[in-house]
């Protein structure tokens, strides 16, 4: 008959093997939950301060071989009025000449895919400059929509097969909501009437706000059509041929989910 209150070496080797057990599994909640955090403040802190400010020094860079200073974003400085203006009208605000012409008279080249004296894009190569005041945002437009190669520094990627700043048709961009920069996370405080310039070697091209696609499916190509117009939403768009441009992004933040866009037209181009 066994005393009361005895405890065997066999129940102390017991008790000991699960304490050691719950201490081990706790360390290893602990590193994982560590590992986690790390990855958390990498993910939205680390490469967003990287790819910043390696899209301001790549702003910088682009400024410097242009050789004269950035002008900005200011509509006062175009050559037409953006009340009343835009391509496919025929004039523009002052009545001097439409906005394709003035593209024509900058060295605009629908055929080249670029601005006279520019060869095409290479893939991946930051070629003008992206400015939204209404976001403070200035940051670089490259060739090409890759993660690794454009979007994941901070850029904004220019669909490959859309136009080039101020051709006729639709000039058509994407960048991050979330992570890499983020240039596009605050894109929904877009309102009609916002301005947009674009920046190249040749030229200064300002576009106006117009209208906004508030979510669709990522694959909705129309958005980026030439005449852009939801295929997703039909009530969302345009039907008539401009000059147009696009910024799009995904929707809501933090996820892929769904894409959203906001539209422009071209309301005024000067040469640098």
């Amino acid at each position: 008959m066994r005393a009361p209150g005895i405890v065997h070496h066999g129940t102390r080797r017991r008790r000991a093997a699960y304490r050691r057990a719950v201490w081990g599994g706790a360390e290893v909640l602990v590193t994982v939950g560590v590992v986690l955090l790390l990855l958390v403040v990498h993910q939205l802190w680390w490469t967003n301060r990287q790819a910043q400010h390696g899209a301001e020094r790549k702003v910088q860079a682009l400024e410097r071989e242009w050789g004269t200073p950035a002008p900005g974003a200011d509509p006062d400085a175009s050559t037409a009025d953006g009340a009343g203006a835009g391509p496919g009208t025929g004039k523009t605000g002052d009545g001097e000449t439409d906005a394709g012409g003035a593209g024509r008279s900058a060295g605009q080249s629908s055929s080249s895919g670029g601005n006279s004296g520019q060869v095409r894009p290479r893939w991946s190569q930051a070629y003008a400059v992206l400015s939204i005041p209404r976001l403070s945002l200035r940051v670089p437009v490259a060739e090409g929509v890759s993660k690794a190669d454009v979007l994941n520094k901070g850029y904004v990627g220019h669909y490959k097969g859309t136009q080039q700043p101020g051709q006729a048709g639709n000039f058509a961009l994407a960048g991050h909501r979330n992570t890499h920069g983020e240039p596009f996370r605050y894109l929904p405080r877009l309102r009609r009437g916002d301005t947009i310039t674009v920046e190249t070697r040749t030229a200064v091209y300002t576009y106006t706000v117009d209208r906004t696609l508030p979510q669709t499916s990522p694959r909705d190509g129309g958005v980026i059509r030439p005449v852009p117009h939801s295929t997703v939403r039909p009530s969302y768009g345009y039907s008539e041929p401009g000059y147009y441009i696009t910024l799009t992004t995904c929707t809501p933040e933090y996820t892929s989910r769904y894409r959203m866009a906001v539209w422009g037209k071209l309301t005024a181009m000067r040469p640098r």
